[in-house]
């Protein structure tokens, strides 16, 4: 698992140590180190894996706690018990995600997708919508998507024009959606709509369409360069019941917001998996590559761009679980969530571009680690929150806090 110090740090219980550890041994014998070419297939079979073993209960806010001394050997048939918690705990949360990226990418995002895509019903769900989907969604029997971002509505939700009119008992929502996770393999979608109840984003609803609803279709499948399911979503008078919105009325955007501050500090935790996996790497090639009758290691400037390197881990570390474990406590952490973001994801992006100096032109070649983390992590630079977002959510709630002290 490489540097595991972090985990004594006080943000943390015994239970997210045991599950840190737990995870990354199941992990180092399940999860493929490589990819092929059918990526839905990986992903579905990955949802599933961590499904069946128990792992996606995080997700779904049903923390599972693995005993150490049960993870020796191939780590196969690990036996789980269950504390009593029920809401989403940020640090778990957090600590999967790291875990996960780590070892692989698209492992990650299956996991990632499936809080996400149903964070909005954990959250803010009635009984029986949560009824209906967490529990298949937690065995990795049911894949979950978030439809938030449009063509001209990406950081800017305010300016979405996807719409759902109000026909009896019935939504019809019409409009685009694009950028959607697990778009083409999900088996339920959690769909934001301009409902009309008030200018902005207080008149935003959420509902939830499930995969072959009349009048929903795959548009576009998307490439991008480090793959996973990707699509545009096309509405057009698809109707949908009103037991399927999530929240009041009107209160799409809350439910948004409560859903990203969990997953936003997430993505800043799987950014560090990335930036600790660059760094093993790193140091593994500074201390077996041999260049003028010496370690690469043994030069001054390798060591300076590790210290660096370090340096900035464990800066970005501190920050992610700050804001996992406020949130935790209840506290806001619009604030901290941005912090975190912003720091690990550019943090990552500099600790992955060391590393591939560090390996020279072989840092370069197709399918090695180091390359496949720089494409991995240009993409979190960006999505749930872009850096340039980010700012402006921490100077604003600076300003905020300035005023109320005044």
């Amino acid at each position: 698992m490489g540097d595991t110090t972090f985990l004594d740090w006080p943000f943390f219980e015994q239970r997210h140590r045991d599950l840190a550890r737990g995870l990354d041994a199941w992990a180092a014998q399940n999860i493929p180190q490589k990819h092929g070419p059918d990526v839905d297939a990986e992903c579905r079979a990955l949802v599933k894996s961590l499904g069946a073993a128990g792992w996606l209960n995080h997700a779904v806010g049903t923390p599972v706690t693995v005993r150490p001394e049960l993870v020796e050997g191939p780590a196969r048939g690990l036996r789980q018990t269950q504390p009593e918690r029920s809401e989403i705990d940020t640090r778990s949360i957090c600590l999967i995600r790291e875990t996960l990226a780590r070892h692989s990418g698209l492992a990650d995002f299956a996991f990632a997708m499936q809080g996400l895509g149903s964070g909005a019903i954990s959250l803010q769900g009635t009984p029986a919508q949560k009824e209906r989907y967490l529990g298949n969604v937690a065995r990795g029997e049911a894949i979950a998507a978030f439809a938030l971002s449009e063509p001209e509505a990406g950081s800017d939700v305010a300016a979405m024009q996807c719409s759902a009119r109000i026909e009896g008992e019935h939504a019809v929502l019409d409009g685009e959606k694009t950028w959607i996770s697990n778009g083409g393999i999900a088996d339920f979608y959690v769909v934001f709509a301009r409902s009309g109840e008030a200018p902005g984003a207080r008149g935003i609803s959420a509902f939830i369409v499930d995969a072959g609803t009349p009048g929903f279709e795959i548009a576009e499948r998307i490439e991008v360069i480090a793959p996973h399911p990707l699509a545009k979503l096309r509405f057009t008078g698809c109707r949908v019941p009103l037991s399927q919105r999530i929240g009041a009325a009107g209160e799409g955007f809350k439910v948004a917001m409560r859903t990203l501050d969990v997953f936003r500090t997430s993505v800043a935790a799987a950014a560090l998996g990335f930036a600790r996996h660059a760094m093993d790497e790193a140091l593994r090639r500074a201390t077996t590559r041999r260049m003028f009758n010496q370690r690469l290691g043994d030069f001054q400037l390798t060591q300076a761009s590790l210290a660096q390197m370090a340096t900035t881990i464990d800066s970005s570390a501190l920050l992610v679980y700050r804001a996992a474990w406020q949130r935790d406590q209840g506290r806001n952490v619009t604030k901290e969530a941005a912090m975190a973001k912003l720091a690990a994801t550019e943090g990552a992006q500099r600790v992955i571009d060391a590393a591939v100096q560090i390996f020279g032109g072989q840092g370069v070649v197709s399918g090695e680690p180091v390359e496949m983390l720089y494409r991995e992590i240009r993409a979190l630079r960006i999505y749930e929150g872009a850096t340039e977002v980010q700012q402006l959510i921490i100077g604003r709630e600076l300003l905020k806090s300035a005023g109320e002290a005044t």
